[in-house]
């Protein structure tokens, strides 16, 4: 009698661990295919955030609105892209950046700069933005950059430009 109770409890088990296995894989097919909706060219319109504070984002040492009017190319298929900012007056020379990119859990965008000659996981720091706000053709990164001891929330504003 014992053995049959322990193989039922074993039976249930399994198939609640199968059936959550199966539930957590559609979960992140669906976060998947949300963001491979984000392939292609990509230019930031805008960049919102508190004016009174100098923003320098991405550890570039350029102005957040320097940011505006740079080109981001993302290939989610392969996890990589690029930025490139134009440059020009306080914004210095302009610079292409490649990246390595990824969406966790549907709305957590991170990215991290790959260096010329370096392999993405040789480099460990990078950068965690909030996406907000997608569609076909647009969406948001929301961003907390500390400054002076206080979060300043910083929103970039990005439209399709084309697929790739």
């Amino acid at each position: 009698m014992k053995k049959l109770l322990f193989t039922g409890m074993l039976s249930a088990t399994v198939l609640a661990v199968s059936c959550s296995g199966v539930k957590n894989a559609k979960t992140a097919q669906n976060q998947r295919s949300e963001f491979l909706k984000m392939k292609g060219d990509w230019q930031i319109v805008s960049v919102n955030y508190d004016k009174e504070y100098k923003i320098k984002p991405f550890d570039d040492g350029i102005d957040a609105q320097c940011f505006v009017g740079s080109h981001w190319r993302l290939i989610p298929n392969n996890w990589t892209g690029a930025y490139t900012v134009n440059g020009g007056g306080t914004c210095g020379t302009g610079f292409t950046q490649p990246i390595k990119i990824d969406v966790v859990s549907g709305n957590t965008f991170n990215f991290k700069k790959i260096a010329e000659g370096t392999k993405a996981k040789q480099n460990t720091a990078g950068y965690t933005l909030t996406l907000t706000n997608q569609s076909t053709d647009q969406f948001s990164l929301e961003q907390n950059v500390s400054f002076n001891g206080e979060n300043v929330r910083v929103v970039y504003n990005f439209e399709r430009t084309g697929m790739k």
